[in-house]
């Protein structure tokens, strides 16, 4: 078996993140779920270390998973931990195109290979973007989070 890396913001991390996760301990052993900071995206709603222990939380049925938070790129997270190769889940035909193009440009620069892990089929409308939007307006997200994960988003909305 051999260790792979999973990057992805998690913000937050919900069941079809997790359905990757066992995907990939399943075929590879050890999985570094990498806690990064996109650029692209906003800042977050949670601070990267909430993410780790949300994560580590929802994970810990799995003793070959770690959860670490990283900056940087994927790349330089997947050196860092020595990975065989990147794991990305992808939920329809839109994913695909976005991670395939990031797949190439990461081999390129590193030689470092993505490999693809489709997320169940019922899972796959489950967007953390929608998650906090619902939580944020007091609705209930328990059946698309881990239980870890909606105890947080139950306890930050009764912060804010």
């Amino acid at each position: 078996m051999s260790t792979v890396i999973y990057p992805g913001s998690f913000d937050p991390f919900h069941l079809g993140h997790l359905d990757v996760v066992e995907q990939a301990v399943q075929l590879f052993g050890d999985v570094v779920v990498a806690v990064m900071h996109n650029p692209q995206k906003p800042s977050g709603q949670f601070t990267a270390d909430e993410r780790v222990d949300m994560i580590t939380a929802s994970v810990a049925k799995l003793p070959s998973v770690r959860v670490q938070a990283f900056s940087g790129l994927a790349i330089d997270a997947a050196e860092a931990v020595k990975a065989s190769c990147i794991v990305k889940g992808l939920r329809t035909p839109a994913d695909f195109e976005v991670e395939q193009q990031m797949a190439h440009t990461n081999y390129t620069v590193s030689g470092i290979r993505t490999v693809y892990v489709p997320c169940a089929p019922a899972l796959g409308f489950i967007s953390s973007r929608f998650i906090r939007e619902i939580s944020a307006h007091g609705g209930d997200v328990s059946s698309m989070v881990p239980s870890a994960v909606s105890k947080v988003l139950q306890a930050h909305h009764k912060r804010s």
